[in-house]
């Protein structure tokens, strides 16, 4: 299984820090936030990674190189101006190939999180490990987190089939984490160089049906502002911001 890792957005409201460097090189606890993906992808075995940028996107490519100093396989995806996440997904879509692809958020801070997990979620089986007709078999597979409290009504409601755009009453609603499996066939109609949201593809599979997912309960930020990063920075005995930004899909 490849991965793409998203770094192509400009941190608009991680500025001024971001005027000078793109905002996945940005670093907690001494690593860069695009650094703590890679490794954590190598460790469960997933090398060949997909890298895109626009920003100061030299400053990507000249800082992990072909990633061999972590043990991956990087190639990058550039982007002239950015082209929101699924325009993103679709210019890499060559360097993806035809097998489904992890796509993470390169901004997000999920230092435990165990990307082995990934590998089967989009098997053509049910739950009871029958096929599934082609029609109804999950073209995505999301990693959920609780609502953060200026988001309370999230994005998708879990449920035992998948996830729904409206769920029924006493189902949790939970805010996408910027973790997902996505089978290449999903962004086969944008072409590339075009700008497209991610959002609503996956609600547009959700109303079918065909939108799986899980929640994540690990240890979850969306470092959107120069205070959280600090936050994040601050002494292992002090003070640490737990709040997390919106994960909605763009």
């Amino acid at each position: 299984m490849k991965a793409m890792l998203l770094a192509a957005g400009r941190g608009e409201r991680m500025r001024p820090l971001t005027d000078t460097c793109p905002k996945p090189l940005l670093k907690v606890r001494g690593r860069p936030l695009i650094v703590w993906h890679i490794l954590n992808l190598v460790k469960a075995g997933i090398t060949e990674i997909i890298i895109n940028h626009a920003h100061l996107g030299h400053m990507i490519e000249e800082l992990l190189g072909d990633g061999s100093q972590f043990g991956a396989q990087l190639r990058y995806s550039a982007e002239a101006l950015a082209l929101e996440t699924a325009g993103g997904i679709a210019q890499a879509l060559p360097l993806l190939g035809d097998q489904p692809f992890i796509v993470v958020s390169s901004d997000i801070y999920i230092p435990h999180f165990n990307f082995s997990e990934c590998l089967n979620t989009l098997e053509d089986n049910d739950m009871w490990g029958n096929p599934h007709p082609l029609d109804k078999r999950d073209v995505a597979w999301l990693y959920m987190v609780k609502n953060p409290s200026f988001h309370p009504e999230g994005d998708f409601a879990l449920n035992l089939m998948g996830l729904s755009n409206q769920g029924k009453e006493g189902e949790p609603r939970l805010t996408f984490g910027n973790i997902g499996v996505y089978r290449p066939e999903m962004f086969a109609g944008i072409k590339a160089g075009e700008h497209a949201k991610l959002a609503p593809i996956l609600r547009d599979y959700a109303d079918r049906g065909q939108l799986g997912g899980e929640l994540y309960s690990g240890v979850w930020h969306n470092v959107g502002t120069p205070e959280q990063l600090a936050a994040l920075n601050a002494p292992l005995n002090g003070p640490l911001n737990k709040a997390t930004t919106q994960g909605k899909p763009t």
